[in-house]
């Protein structure tokens, strides 16, 4: 007996819908958002071949490693993908609806799969997608100071805010006590932040002179010690991907084209990837404008095209996505092996 469902997953319940491919007999209903809920629904077919679609989102970790504990096969669906499979005609959007299109598509086998990382990927991506959160919100606070500053008038502010002589510029002005106040509350969580980002990237950078991959990865100019593990862990395992340009369309690097007829009109980046590997790649990209790099003659050119300097490391991050992906393919296994 074969069972193929599809799971709608949510905090509260899980919606399921279930084929039996022997007898044709379907099954719906909902369960617990539990890893316990997952295990008690995968009982109720002894001895059958269970495989399980789930949707990318949050809570499919609990769900597919519950499912592999009872013995079932999950798999990951990749949510912009399956969303487009759908079509853009208006119908009822339901959880039955949805989880009864994650089962359809796998049986049909149209299913866009996703990669389930291995546990010790998952640590090096929760890590490092932690840093880039705390790095954002560091920026976030950073970039209240100065729109306070500019608000009230304040001239000649020194580019490094936050060094010895930022911080003696802001105690030595004069200003209302509510703007002194924020000043003061952004520099205070600043600092608790800088405190918290420490021993994490002497994690990552440990991580990046120890692991395979990532010194590989770091072979690029542009490429350091905190951008090459989440290069590593976002592109995971690139044996799954069939050219280069499917690592550039991870990252969501990839320019939307709509054509019709003789007619064609470009648009604007896809962003259907990880955010987290595009900004990796773009900032490793920005790189290229040095004196230094390999990759400064095809800036230039790209400048001369009348292309700004966001626009032409954009196109450089996209060529050096597929390096990446080259690099990672030559080592196969050993380039996602874990520090021991």
């Amino acid at each position: 007996m074969t069972i193929v469902a599809g799971f709608d997953v949510h905090r509260a319940q899980i919606t399921f819908d279930a084929l039996d491919r022997e007898t044709g007999e379907v099954h719906r209903g909902r369960i617990p958002a539990t890893p316990d809920g997952v295990r008690r629904w995968t009982g109720r077919f002894p001895g059958a071949e269970i495989h399980v679609a789930v949707e990318a989102g949050t809570g499919w970790l609990f769900v597919c490693e519950a499912l592999v504990e009872a013995g079932a096969t999950p798999h990951l669906a990749e949510p912009a993908e399956t969303s487009a499979l759908r079509g853009s005609k208006g119908r009822a959007k339901t959880d039955r609806e949805d989880a009864r299109w994650l089962r359809t598509l796998l049986v049909e086998g149209r299913l866009p799969e996703a990669w389930i990382p291995p546990a010790h990927v998952r640590e090096w991506r929760t890590r490092t997608r932690l840093r880039k959160t705390l790095v954002d919100e560091r920026t976030t606070w950073l970039a209240r100071v100065q729109a306070t500053l500019f608000h009230h008038g304040v001239a000649g502010v020194p580019d490094k805010l936050l060094s010895a002589a930022g911080r003696e510029f802001l105690a030595g002005l004069e200003l209302p006590d509510a703007a002194r106040e924020r000043i003061e509350v952004a520099l205070a969580l600043i600092d608790a932040l800088d405190r918290q980002l420490a021993p994490i990237e002497a994690e990552l950078r440990q991580l990046a002179r120890r692991q395979p991959g990532c010194r590989a990865l770091m072979a690029h100019y542009g490429v350091g010690e905190l951008t090459a593990p989440v290069i590593l862990s976002e592109l995971g395992d690139v044996t799954r991907l069939s050219a280069s340009r499917k690592a550039v369309r991870c990252a969501g690097l990839d320019v939307g084209v709509h054509r019709s007829d003789r007619r064609s009109r470009v648009g604007k980046l896809t962003k259907q990837g990880s955010p987290q590997l595009r900004w990796a790649l773009y900032e490793a990209a920005q790189a290229a404008c040095r004196p230094t790099s390999p990759d400064r003659a095809d800036y230039l050119a790209l400048k001369r095209r009348g292309l700004s300097h966001p626009r032409a490391s954009m196109t450089i991050a996209r060529k050096l996505a597929r390096r990446c992906f080259h690099t990672l393919r030559e080592l196969g296994l050993e380039a996602l092996e874990p520090v021991t």
